[in-house]
């Protein structure tokens, strides 16, 4: 199944999108370095999924995903060049079961747009396929690097 999601997305990333300085950083990784014991209430999970407009709770983090959904996750949100939160559920056997609850949701990754759930990585593949990410993103004010180009031009670059 992994070589699906990397034929998809090798083939639907476009050149531009593909290049990233090391100076630019898309993630967020608050909170992710601190070695005090932290309670993951339902008021403490509230406030960071409305810490930035996308935040992903996801196993490992985005420069080093330890699964593959949560590496498609982050490959997705990397071609629409979203600055994210990335919270590795991996560090804390806490955070990994109440964000499981708070969300109803059994699996991770887990994403989040302006404070709202979103699903985990099939909902959010089925999302980008279908251009339903674009609007989802653009609600929250944030215009993504994948714009679909009008159906003129596409026809005109097929003839060329």
């Amino acid at each position: 199944m992994g070589t699906i999601f990397r034929q998809f997305l090798r083939h639907s990333l476009p050149y531009k999108a593909a290049l990233h300085t090391k100076n630019t950083r898309l993630w967020s990784s608050v909170g992710a370095t601190s070695n005090e014991p932290q309670n993951y209430t339902k008021d403490v999970l509230k406030k960071l999924v409305t810490s930035n407009k996308v935040v992903v709770f996801m196993k490992g983090n985005p420069s080093a995903p330890r699964c593959g959904f949560s590496n498609a996750v982050v490959q997705i949100l990397r071609m629409h060049g979203v600055v994210y939160d990335a919270h590795d559920v991996l560090r804390s056997d806490e955070l990994r079961q109440n964000i499981k609850e708070f969300t109803e949701w059994p699996t991770i990754p887990q994403v989040f747009i302006n404070g709202e759930f979103v699903g985990g990585c099939d909902i959010l593949l089925q999302m980008h396929h279908n251009g339903d990410l674009v609007e989802e993103l653009k609600k929250a004010g944030i215009e993504s690097a994948l714009k679909e180009a009008e159906p003129s031009q596409v026809k005109e670059d097929i003839k060329k």
